[in-house]
């Protein structure tokens, strides 16, 4: 198995663990768990999960620099991370979140512009339209109910929740061709685990769940995020960072949407609104112009070149 084919597999994966991954922060947030808890408990795992899976990996060489740097990339891009996603999934829709996931192409695209000089067409400005229209229609229009405490407030959350993911990879596809996964993995997740200590520190540790027996359902489903969509996604994040464009692995985002409207609906955690599938059609449309319209056209030209 090639390593292209090998990469696009561990997205799919990744990203379909991301998509449950919603649905289960969604019934153990703010009930069984508080948000900025949740978010220590995830990193500080995910940080001694890969310290100690990297004791039976061969040794990568990297500099004090590169280490300190994907510790700050940790602290700063991971932690801003998942910091406004929980604490966004926690009051919204595990649909109305993954919505905002799939905005993340649109921001490496708008990243590419600013910061690499990356080339603007008419598409893609028309793609980034539709994009961000999508997400203002979903935060204006969706009710805060029972399924959703806050919805306005934790749409606008994840959207900057996506933001931030973006940077992170657009910043983690650089430093990465210079460092291997594991050292990548393990100094990020310390980075944001001490950041995650520290903040909740501030806030205060807030775990019910902690009174729970080992086997009974919240506790399973804490296993299920800590073991699954943190330590096993984020193991096969780099593969897929390291041999495909950041873009596509932006791209593979829809994953998430699928698998957590799906499984939203089968487990009562949304109900269906136009105004949801409005957001989702225009945002799908918008990474269409963004990524695939654009680079369709870009093939044809040079086709017409040679």
């Amino acid at each position: 198995m090639n390593k292209q084919v090998e990469a696009n597999l561990s997205m799919v994966v990744s990203k379909a663990l991301g998509g449950l991954n919603m649905n289960a922060l969604k019934y153990l947030l703010p009930l069984w768990i508080a948000p900025v808890t949740g978010v220590t408990f995830r990193l500080v795992f995910g940080a001694a999960a890969f310290w100690l899976i990297d004791i039976f990996c061969k040794p990568e060489n990297s500099t004090t620099r590169q280490k300190w740097q994907l510790f700050m990339l940790g602290a700063l891009g991971i932690y801003g991370y998942m910091f406004f996603y929980l604490l966004g999934i926690s009051k919204t829709t595990p649909v109305s979140s993954s919505i905002f996931v799939s905005l993340e192409p649109i921001w490496v695209f708008v990243i590419a512009v600013l910061f690499y000089k990356e080339k603007v067409t008419w598409m893609k400005v028309l793609g980034i339209g539709m994009g961000l229209g999508g997400a203002i229609l979903c935060i204006s229009t969706q009710p805060s109910d029972d399924l959703a405490s806050n919805a306005p407030l934790g749409n606008l959350m994840c959207l900057v929740s996506s933001l931030v993911y973006a940077v992170y990879l657009v910043l983690s596809n650089r430093l990465l061709k210079g460092v291997g996964n594991m050292t990548m993995l393990k100094y990020t997740f310390l980075g944001a685990a001490v950041m995650a200590v520290i903040v909740n520190t501030i806030y205060g540790f807030d775990a019910p769940i902690l009174r729970m027996s080992l086997f009974s359902t919240p506790m399973l489903v804490l296993l299920f995020v800590l073991v699954f969509p943190t330590t096993i996604s984020y193991l096969l994040l780099p593969l897929g960072l390291k041999y495909l464009k950041t873009t596509l692995v932006a791209i593979y985002g829809y994953l998430i949407l699928i698998v957590a409207t799906v499984t939203s609906f089968i487990l009562g955690q949304d109900r269906f609104s136009w105004t949801q599938l409005a957001a989702i059609v225009l945002i799908c449309a918008s990474v269409y112009l963004v990524e695939v319209a654009e680079s369709k056209s870009e093939k044809q030209i040079i086709s017409k070149s040679r």
